[in-house]
């Protein structure tokens, strides 16, 4: 196993907490433009799992060779883990503010040590119980539960994206101690793109779209950028480089500290989201936000990490 450096990995989770951060943002704007969201999963996972498979060819193709036994774990996580993530993530931003859509979606690092210990009877803290009601009350501040004038769609959508995170990170951690990054990456990704060929229905897509100006809309209105390069600089900077930076950090940290900087994407994306389209929310939410970021903090820590090879 190669030698561990701890600063690297920190850098690693921070590059992949910024680029999701940012990538929130050109989704909505992406499907504000008139694009589904069927078709803004179907080019990330493309365009993310075309990279995968060329950087798997290069570094060992036999690797490519998966055991059966870990197939079964491969079609979850590209069903769930990756497809559907991708899906009800885009749905949970475009109906709500960014910075809360990615609030209620990070409740997974809360539901992932609870599952570890019901379902796989791995020992948690009692901090995790403390860190649920920080979470739980938090997100009742955020979404002002005593008159919410938040949407109930994307409310659903994002917890429907916490479920599927939840799946990502639990089947994420497990097939990567038997395969290598590239190779997950390229099989989740390729899995989820076949499910979304046919969600997205390519077929009907009018490809002259392309060439079309989409306006950057909110502080950026009036500056346009083709929709080719939207889709490219998505499904690159958006899809392929924060996931593989964040799996790379699990190559120099624990899981625990990498999901812990992981939580900055709420934060990031809500910055981004406040300069770029305008998004704003209240000191009230804001103070809510701290108490939900709180809480996910302390459920992060307290699973008791176990020490796992992890395949180069």
């Amino acid at each position: 196993m190669s030698q561990k450096h701890p600063t690297l990995g920190v850098l690693y989770a921070l590059a992949a907490a910024l680029l999701f951060g940012v990538n929130a943002s050109t989704t909505k704007v992406i499907i504000e433009s008139g694009i589904s969201p069927e078709m803004v999963v179907f080019v990330r996972s493309l365009t993310a799992g075309i990279i995968a498979l060329v950087w798997a060819l290069i570094a060992n193709p036999r690797l490519l060779k998966v055991p059966r036994k870990l197939i079964p774990t491969l079609i979850l996580l590209g069903i769930v883990g990756v497809g559907m993530l991708q899906w009800t993530y885009s749905l949970a931003v475009t109906y709500l503010p960014i910075g809360v859509a990615l609030l209620i979606e990070y409740t997974a690092v809360l539901w992932v040590p609870i599952i570890a210990l019901v379902f796989f009877k791995e020992k948690v803290k009692r901090q995790i119980w403390l860190g649920a009601a920080l979470v739980l009350g938090g997100l009742a501040v955020v979404g002002q539960v005593w008159d919410s004038q938040l949407d109930p769609v994307g409310v659903f959508f994002g917890f429907a994206a916490a479920a599927s995170l939840t799946t990502y990170f639990i089947t994420g951690e497990r097939i990567q101690r038997h395969l290598p990054t590239n190779v997950v990456m390229t099989y989740g990704m390729a899995i989820a793109t076949l499910i979304f060929l046919i969600a997205s229905d390519l077929g009907s897509f009018d490809f002259g779209k392309l060439d079309l100006a989409v306006d950057l809309s909110g502080n950026l209105a009036g500056f346009s950028a083709p929709l080719w390069a939207m889709f490219i600089f998505m499904g690159v900077t958006g899809s392929f480089m924060p996931m593989a930076f964040s799996y790379l950090a699990l190559r120099h940290l624990s899981a625990t500290v990498v999901g812990v900087v992981a939580t900055l994407e709420t934060v990031t994306a809500a910055v981004i989201a406040l300069l770029w389209l305008g998004e704003a929310i209240s000191t009230t939410q804001a103070l809510g936000s701290m108490v939900v970021i709180a809480g996910i903090l302390l459920a992060q820590t307290a699973r008791k990490q176990k020490t796992v090879k992890v395949v180069d």
